[in-house]
Parts: structure tokens; sequence; C-alpha cells
């Protein structure tokens, strides 16, 4: 008797068909014609080994197109690495671009930032030694090339005044600069009448947004320049020689009738340093953090402003010193002497680098470019010469001015200042390589007073002018680097970003002893001195300690070192030696015998005799 079966009996569960839905991933070895058994259940084989020896074999050099995961997307076989790099790249619009790759970038663009000669070869040294220099010209070949890429980012390019038709421009006066100009840049223009209190020396801040001037009857005072305004003024009660900005506009010296003193951004005195006395001229090294004073004693001290310290205190022998400047390409302090040389010094020696003659009369003034390249100095024989700082000290032109200048100022774009009695003439040269021409003035301006100071701001073409009746701020088109290095000088820093400038800034400090004529020369190798350095140590210790030890076999497994093994591999590695070394003898005869061969001759002569 057959029973009738219960109503949804037959239906499976909602979570059986759930699973029965889903399908198993297939793999890609699944979709192969695979040899199966017969009878076999479709699935994976369980064994590995034989699913492996069942897998049809590819070649590899086939490229077979795999299965796309988008549903639809039709397949594009895989291009070789050949043809992909031949053909030029399309964009999302699908044109082709018509200059593919890189641009190029000119060789004279890269030469002006390349820093390694590749006349010069590299020398036969190890191959590890050899592989390093080469990527290190690599390395510096890929970043000339990325800066002169970034070369075009610059917006700003310096400009000169030009006149219409032939025109001097020595004629051109301030006011007519003035009225030409755009509004922000003839108010940079101004002029402080400060005659009760004169006559000023002034400085700007390496930014050149600050500027900081002193009155030989005490007054000082600093201020923004740009927006008008004042940060400190207050009068020190005795005459001021000079006034320097140190590494910030934060801070100032000035170098008053007795000592010199450090004042803040809000003309407090901080420091009064009273071994640096009767100071006559100040400069202050920002890559050393080292303030350099000229005394009435003849005295020029180094002082170190990130730990209070002097490094140095040298007698120059000279007398009175009250001309200087300094070399802003490699730190090194140029004195003027009423003998008519400049001297040439560093606290790192005790005597001077070098010593120029420069004219038949005391030395008025002595200033040099921002390349260190030029030198221009003024005597009392009225001559204003220029001499080149890179050979022999030659001078290159000379002029002889009516009255000599007593104050000399080098531009950032090597435009020449000077100063005669109220009367400031500018030259300019070639270009940015190129010395000064001497022959015709760019420009010219008469104050109100006679200078006693002369400064070019950085980053504008501005030049600041102190004398008996105040403060002039001259405009010079042309004068200074359009584009500034914000991670160096920035102009718009804030207080933050000036304090994080600090930290690298001393992080970074060069010292003092690393000051020399020629800053390359610390990247060579001294091999006269390191000989030296080497035989005075063998000749101390008794023994080279660099000299190659004797070998020393070492122990093996048990039963393998005996003392007959140990002699054996010990007489083994001496004969080597000795095998190269006579090798190495034999190579070297024959050249010995040609250096000492001398040629024959036809017939002898009296005078053999007297060969050596």
């Amino acid at each position: 008797m057959e029973t009738a079966s219960k109503p949804g009996r037959d239906v499976q569960p909602k979570k059986a068909r759930l699973q029965t839905k889903k399908k198993k991933p297939r793999r890609y070895w699944e979709e192969e014609a695979t040899l199966t058994a017969a009878g076999a259940s479709p699935g994976p084989p369980r064994n590995k080994k034989r699913n492996r020896e069942l897998r049809p074999q590819r070649p590899k050099n086939i490229n077979i197109p795999k299965k796309s995961r988008i549903p639809g997307k039709p397949q594009c076989p895989k291009k070789p690495r050949e043809q992909r790099n031949l053909e030029p790249q399309r964009n999302l619009s699908g044109a082709q671009d018509p200059f593919p790759g890189p641009a190029p970038v000119p060789e004279e663009v890269a030469r002006k930032f390349r820093r390694i000669d590749k006349s010069k070869k590299l020398p036969h040294s190890k191959s590890k030694t050899r592989s390093r220099l080469e990527v290190a010209e690599a390395e510096e070949e890929e970043i000339s090339i990325k800066a002169a890429r970034s070369e075009l980012l610059l917006a700003e390019e310096p400009g000169f005044l030009e006149g219409e038709d032939g025109e001097d421009t020595a004629k051109i006066r301030q006011a007519e600069i003035v009225e030409a100009v755009d509004i922000a840049s003839a108010a940079k223009h101004f002029d402080l009448n400060l005659r009760q209190f004169g006559p000023y020396r002034l400085n700007y801040s390496p930014v050149g947004r600050h500027l900081a001037f002193g009155g030989h009857r005490g007054h000082v005072a600093t201020l923004d320049w740009v927006t008008k305004r004042l940060m400190c003024e207050i009068n020190v009660m005795e005459a001021v020689q000079d006034i320097r900005f140190l590494h910030s506009e934060a801070l100032f010296a000035v170098a008053q009738n007795r000592w010199l003193h450090i004042y803040d951004n809000q003309g407090i005195e901080l420091h009064c340093i009273r071994r640096c006395d009767r100071v006559t001229r100040l400069e202050f090294l920002p890559f050393h953090f080292l303030l350099a004073t000229a005394s009435e004693t003849g005295f020029l001290t180094y002082l170190d402003v990130s730990v209070g310290k002097i490094v140095a205190a040298l007698n120059a022998r000279a007398g009175r010193l009250d001309v200087m400047t300094k070399n802003p390409y490699n730190a090194v302090i140029h004195l003027g002497h009423s003998n008519g040389t400049v001297s040439l010094w560093s606290p790192a020696m005790k005597e001077p680098l070098a010593k120029i003659l420069c004219h038949r009369g005391g030395v008025r003034a002595v200033a040099v470019d921002s390349t260190g390249t030029y030198m221009a100095t003024s005597g009392l024989d009225h001559q204003l010469k220029i001499f080149d700082l890179r050979g022999m000290f030659q001078p290159l032109s000379a002029r002889t001015l009516p009255l000599g200048a007593g104050h000399l100022a080098f531009s950032q774009r090597g435009l020449l200042a000077a100063g005669m009695s109220d009367v400031v003439n500018i030259w300019m040269g070639q270009g940015m390589a190129s010395p000064p021409s001497l022959e015709q003035p760019y420009l010219t301006h008469r104050l109100s007073g006679h200078v006693h100071g002369l400064h070019f701001c950085p980053f504008e073409d501005v030049l600041g002018l102190g004398h008996s009746g105040g403060i002039t701020s001259m405009l010079v088109p042309g004068a200074a680097e359009p584009n500034f290095d914000g991670l160096e000088n920035n102009p718009y820093r804030s207080q933050k970003q000036r304090q994080e400038w600090e930290v690298k800034a001393l992080l970074e400090k060069v010292p003092a002893e690393l000051i020399c004529l020629d800053p390359r020369a610390l990247a060579e190798v001294d091999v006269i001195s390191l000989e030296q350095e080497k035989k005075e140590r063998i000749e101390r210790l008794g023994y080279d300690p660099e000299a190659k030890a004797p070998f020393q076999p070492k122990p093996k497994q048990k039963g393998h070192s005996s003392t007959a093994s140990l002699v054996k591999r010990k007489r083994k590695v001496m004969d080597k030696e000795h095998r190269d070394k006579v090798r190495q003898s034999l190579e070297q005869q024959p050249q010995k015998q040609e250096k000492k061969a001398k040629p024959l001759k036809a017939r002898p002569s009296a005078l053999d005799r007297f060969v050596r």
C-alpha cells in the first residue's frame, strides 16, 4: 500500500535553496580542455600532482588573453613593451601628443647649473669607488636638468633704464623715474630729514624688508621701510660709528664710541661686549654667525654670536682700521690700509692670506661683488680701480675721479655705486658676470649733504644713502635680483617661519676654521698632508697600524686543524704572496731598462765624460 507523500516534504528549506543558487567560482584552468576519466564527476581533482600533470602546458612566449572580470568588456591583447614605447601616448580624449616625452633642455642653460666638470676623466680607482662617482655624476646631471627646467617658473625678470634716441641715462632725475613707475615702486623713494642727528650710517636686513640707521649724535632707529612702520627708536647718548643687522631683523649690533652693543627689535640692550672697544666698522658673516669688528687699535676681532665667544683677535699691524668689507663668496674680510694696500684675512690664520698693492696713497673704500670675482677700491690718489680676485689680483680698469670716492657698494647684479662728497654715481656692466664699465655712469644723483654710507637693498631696486642730512632711498632699476629663494631669504615670512629658519641655520652653521680663499679646495684631498701625517703616526707608534696583518689560519673541525696542517696553510699563503711580488718586479724591469737606455751616438765625443 502506497502512502501519499506529505505536502511540502519535497520542498527544500530556504537556507538550502540559497546554497544551491550560489555557483562555485571557476578557476582559469577549468576552462581549458582537461582529460577526465569516463564517468568521473565534474569538479576539481583531489590529487594536486595529478592535476598538475593533466593541466595542458603552453609555451612561454605566447600571450593568451585573460578573461575580463567586468562582464561585457572586450578583451584587448597585451602588446609587447617595445611596441608600447614606440607608440605616442594618448589622452583621455583620444588625441595623440605631437611632442611625446620630456621637453629638451638647451645645453647652455644646463651648463649654468652644472657643478661637475665633465672634461676631467674619472680617476683610475677601485670599481666600487668608480661606481659611486658615476652615480654621483648621474645624479648631478639630473639635478642640473631639473634646475634648468624650473628656471622657467621665475616670473620676474631684471630690467634696466634705457634712454630714448641715444639719451644719456645719467641725466634722468629721480623725480622722472618716480613719475614713470607704478605707485608701489614710487613709494620706495623717500627722504628722511634728520639733519640734527647726522651724519648717518645705514644697513638693510638680509631679507631686504627692514632698515636700521644710526646717527653720529646717538640716534638709532629700525623700521619696516616698505610699510614705513617704526619698530624702535632710541638715543644711545654717544656717537655711533656703524650699525649692522645680525642673522635676522630681530637683532642688530651698534658700534658706539666706546664699546660694542647688541639690541633687539624693541630697542632693549641685550649685551655690552667690552672686549670689542673703539670699534669703527662692522661686518656680519651669515653662514658662520660671525660678527667681524675693526677697531682704532688695529685689531680685527671675530665674535661668534651663536655662543657669545670671541673666535679670533688678529693684529693687522697697520694702525687705525676704518675701511673694511666682506667677500660674500668665501667670507674673507678685506681691510684697507693707509699705505695703499688691501689685506685679506681669515680667522683661521694669524697672518693675512694675501696683500694687494692698490693705490699710491691710502685706501678710502673697498667693495666686493656678490660672486666674489671683482673688487673695487678707491684711494687718496683719486683713482677708482677694479681688480680680478680669481687670478693674480691684477687691475682690470681704472678711472680718475675729480674728488675721489669715499664710499663704494656693489649690488646683487653687479652695479657699482660710489659716493663722492654729495654726489652718487652708479656704473653698470654688460651682464651679470662682467665687471662694471667705468667709462660712462649709469645714474647720477645729488644729495643735500655729504655721503657717509651706501648699501643696496637685497631683492629691491633701491639704494640706501646715509648722509649728513638724513636718509635717502634712491630708485636704481636693474640693481637687485628679481627672484628670491623662499626657503633661504623670504621677505614675507611670519614669526614662526623665522624661528624655524633660525634653528635650521644654526644646525647648518659653517665652522670658522673653513674660511679660506678658495672654498672649492675643501672638497679635495690633501695628499701631501695625508702622507706626512701617516709618517708621523708610524714614528710615534713604532709600527704601521695600516700594514697588512700576517695570515693566521682559522681552526677547522676536530681532527682537521693539526699543527702540521696550520703550518702548511701558512706556507701556502706566503708562497703565493712571494710569487706575486716576483711577478710584479719582473713586469717593472723592462720599464726601468727603457728609461735607463740611452740613445747610441754615431761617434764618441770628448764631452761624454761630463754626461751623467
